[in-house]
């Protein structure tokens, strides 16, 4: 488990978490806010940790029997709260892992701390079912809400918590990052620190990916060829990326990325700047049959089907109506 401190580019906020600690104002309901992969969990648990640290000294000290529970994941005080549906955190998870089990008093922390993961997905059923836990809490409970969507909670919910913001890590902090402990080199860690996009889940995700570069191949097949595909060589390519399914926004964020590369170079002729330098001579030659207003298109296509695959609807209609976005738009 990391360490709080291990923690990089939220330096304002280890410091804000550590001076609720320090000056006794630790709140009961918290709510972490950012997209997926940026690491709200990671955060969470590293200061569910310091809070529940019996050492003396620095907080954590990683030593105490409390900090080692923490880092091997069995601290009978530190509760991440499951749910069996994938699509919904309901009532009976809510009222069996939280509401009733918080009239139980710590086993041995001075805390008892409730992460919930993917909170966006609690029925509003659930929601009202924690609202008086958070309104009326004992003591001793924290809750800390984890979410990609803070505006799917009911505002009575909202204005109880104590909202911390996950920003972008700042690139150069993401590459230091990957080069030094996931030992890639730096041409590899350009590319991970572009797609990324200062989430550093998402960047080490990809360093560390074995078929990245598989992903990378299909979404540059795609576009060196959607321009003189058959609609039936159109449904082909749909089922050829059917096992990437789990890694389907990596395939959409790479291709959102390329055409992001082109359009830049399209308007400057700046090489640097460039992400995908490897296809320089692809991308020269897509700049000669693609207007901006395409490029465009293509851009809301992508942003689009994203929302669309986000919303569970139907995998092979989103991306065939993509990729036709795509061939229809690869001309003057």
């Amino acid at each position: 488990m990391t360490e709080l401190k291990e923690i990089i580019g939220r330096e304002q906020i280890r410091q804000q978490l550590m001076n609720m600690i320090k000056t006794g104002k630790v709140g009961h309901a918290y709510m972490f806010s950012g997209e997926k992969g940026c690491g709200k969990k990671t955060l969470a648990l590293a200061w569910a940790m310091a809070l529940q640290c019996t050492g003396e000294g620095t907080v954590p000290c990683g030593e105490c029997h409390s900090c080692k529970q923490a880092k091997s994941g069995n601290h009978p005080d530190i509760i991440c709260v499951t749910h069996e549906k994938p699509g919904s955190i309901g009532v009976g998870d809510v009222r069996e892992q939280l509401v009733g089990d918080v009239q139980i008093r710590p086993y041995s922390g001075k805390y008892k701390i409730y992460i919930v993961p993917e909170a966006e997905k609690m029925t509003v059923q659930a929601q009202n079912a924690i609202l008086k836990t958070i309104e009326e809490p004992p003591e001793y409970a924290i809750i800390i809400l984890l979410t990609t969507n803070e505006q799917h909670f009911l505002d009575t919910i909202r204005s109880r918590c104590i909202t911390i913001h996950m920003k972008p890590v700042p690139d150069s902090q993401v590459k230091k990052y990957l080069m030094e402990h996931i030992q890639i080199p730096d041409y590899q860690a350009d590319i991970c620190v572009a797609f990324a996009q200062g989430n550093i889940g998402k960047a080490v995700r990809l360093a560390s990916s074995e078929n990245f570069e598989e992903i990378k191949s299909a979404a540059m097949h795609l576009i060196r060829n959607a321009g003189s595909m058959e609609f039936s060589e159109i449904v082909d390519a749909v089922k050829a990326v059917q096992e990437f399914k789990v890694s389907i926004q990596d395939y959409l964020d790479i291709l959102a990325l390329w055409y992001r590369d082109m359009v830049y170079f399209k308007a400057t002729r700046d090489v640097d700047a460039i992400v995908f330098k490897d296809q320089l001579r692809n991308i020269r030659e897509t700049v000669n049959i693609c207007s901006y207003e395409g490029v465009e298109e293509v851009m809301k296509a992508i942003e689009s089907a994203k929302a669309r695959l986000d919303a569970n609807v139907n995998f092979e209609l989103t991306m065939e109506l993509l990729f036709l976005v795509i061939k229809e738009n690869m001309h003057d």
